[in-house]
């Protein structure tokens, strides 16, 4: 049986040696390492690596973010798990962001943080189920805006594109920009070219997609 190695960082000296000794009280899980700050956790962990470190964000000093960010950088294998008051949006994405693979609150039961570790260790991402939620929401509301190209045409061209998108005729066009009929055509060709379409209406389409 693999035995589950874990590290503790959290200033809460009465949370951290209870949950100390409920790990080790599991058959595949050890915890031989407690920090009460960024710092020593920093200084200290990439010479002893883990398998999992269960990080509290809000720490006296360094936060359990700057902890985390800086010890992966040394301890490639080691997983994360907050272990944190926070339920909101920042902290939550923030922490993803630096690295995090779970996610718990602490008013989280014991057996839940126990049964969170072991699926984190097995490659999953465990999270406090109003935490998954909250990302879920936050996913299903966050427009994803496609990004414009910029077209690869002049600002003469994209004016006679504008008037063409009005319906307007090749000789009102012409009226309107003081040109010939013959030269917006000549226009219209090579706009044709640049887009890489055959008519007036792939073109606009091309044109009014990217103005979205």
């Amino acid at each position: 049986m693999s035995i589950i190695q874990i590290a503790i960082i959290e200033d809460l000296k009465e949370v951290a040696y209870t949950l100390k000794e409920i790990f080790n009280e599991q058959n595949d899980m050890s915890c031989n390492q407690i920090y009460h700050n960024a710092e020593d956790a920093m200084l200290f962990l990439p010479k002893n690596p883990v398998d999992i470190v269960i990080v509290d964000i809000g720490l006296p000093r360094a936060s359990g973010l700057e902890a985390m960010q800086y010890i992966s950088n040394y301890c490639p294998h080691t997983q994360f798990c907050m272990f944190t008051v926070y339920d909101d949006d920042e902290k939550i994405f923030e922490s993803i962001k630096h690295g995090a693979k779970g996610y718990i609150l602490k008013n989280e039961n014991i057996n839940k943080i126990i049964i969170s570790l072991r699926e984190l260790y097995s490659g999953g991402s465990p999270m406090s189920p109003t935490i998954a939620r909250r990302i879920i929401e936050i996913f299903n509301k966050t427009m994803i805006q496609p990004s414009q190209i910029n077209l690869p045409i002049t600002s003469r061209e994209k004016e006679l594109l504008e008037l063409l998108s009005k319906g307007l005729l090749y000789k009102e066009i012409a009226d309107i920009l003081n040109i010939t009929i013959g030269t917006v055509k000549q226009h219209i060709h090579k706009i044709y070219d640049k887009l890489q379409v055959s008519n007036r209406t792939e073109a606009l389409n091309v044109y009014k997609g990217n103005q979205q």
